[in-house]
């Protein structure tokens, strides 16, 4: 029941923030008493109440998957590259080491800078032809198509379809790199879908995997990991290289 109620209500940032509320009324009335301080206004206040923290936060799923698909990139000399919906945090700095980065998404960015083009499309149904694209990313995106969270259609085969289009439009020797959740099969609905890795690969038909590495439960990456050792994880990160050899 905690799940259906934080995304409006909280209880956690509540019990947290009172403190830090009382901190916040604090540092303010002790900055206004210091030598050269400036004039404060309650309406020009702007609280960030979760900062202070001993060390930086970060999301391991996200910040993992960015480094591994970003060296493999780099060293890969793509000069053309297609992503289906990834963070666009990972979209802006890879148009610094490939010259023409295509971004597709049901939801296309509004961003504009040289080297990026975005596409509307859904990657269960890509504005490719076969065998076309020699070079392809899908970070974290696959789990959630079909569920409606981003607007699109509700189809419980999403993920299944996305990978076969995937698999679909990659190119002869291409390269796919692909994460999305693994672990005990289910569906967090509407948030995303949670796989075995052989599922995943089940889904991907007659491309071949060159690498397997993952984030496990604990945020702890590991490099070329065994597809079987992720099987009942709760909610790793499976990050999969792979390549159309036919």
């Amino acid at each position: 029941m905690r799940s259906l109620i934080e995304p409006i209500l909280s209880f956690h940032k509540l019990r947290v923030a009172v403190p830090r509320y009382l901190r916040y009324f604090s540092d303010w009335y002790r900055y206004t008493n210091l030598p050269h301080a400036e004039s404060l206004r309650l309406e020009d206040g702007h609280p960030c109440l979760f900062d202070n923290a001993e060390t930086t936060p970060y999301d391991p799923h996200y910040f993992y998957q960015a480094v591994w698909a970003s060296r493999l990139l780099a060293r890969s000399g793509v000069r053309a590259h297609v992503d289906l919906g990834s963070d666009v945090r990972f979209i802006g700095p890879l148009t610094a080491i490939i010259p023409m980065v295509t971004f597709i998404d049901v939801r296309p960015v509004k961003a504009r800078t040289s080297g990026l083009h975005c596409i509307a499309a859904s990657a269960a149904q890509l504005p490719f032809p076969d065998r076309s694209i020699p070079s392809l990313s899908c970070l974290h995106v696959a789990e959630h198509i079909g569920l409606g969270r981003y607007g699109d259609a509700l189809d419980p085969t999403g993920t299944r379809r996305a990978c076969a289009e995937m698999a679909r439009v990659l190119a002869p020797h291409g390269d796919l790199f692909l994460s999305l959740p693994v672990g005990r099969p289910r569906v967090c609905f509407n948030a995303h879908r949670i796989h075995t890795p052989r599922q995943i690969m089940s889904y991907l038909g007659t491309l071949d995997l060159v690498e397997f590495s993952v984030v496990d439960d604990h945020g702890q990456f590991h490099e070329k990991a065994d597809l079987d050792e992720m099987e009942h994880a709760n909610y790793a990160c499976g990050l999969f290289w792979l390549k159309s050899v036919r």
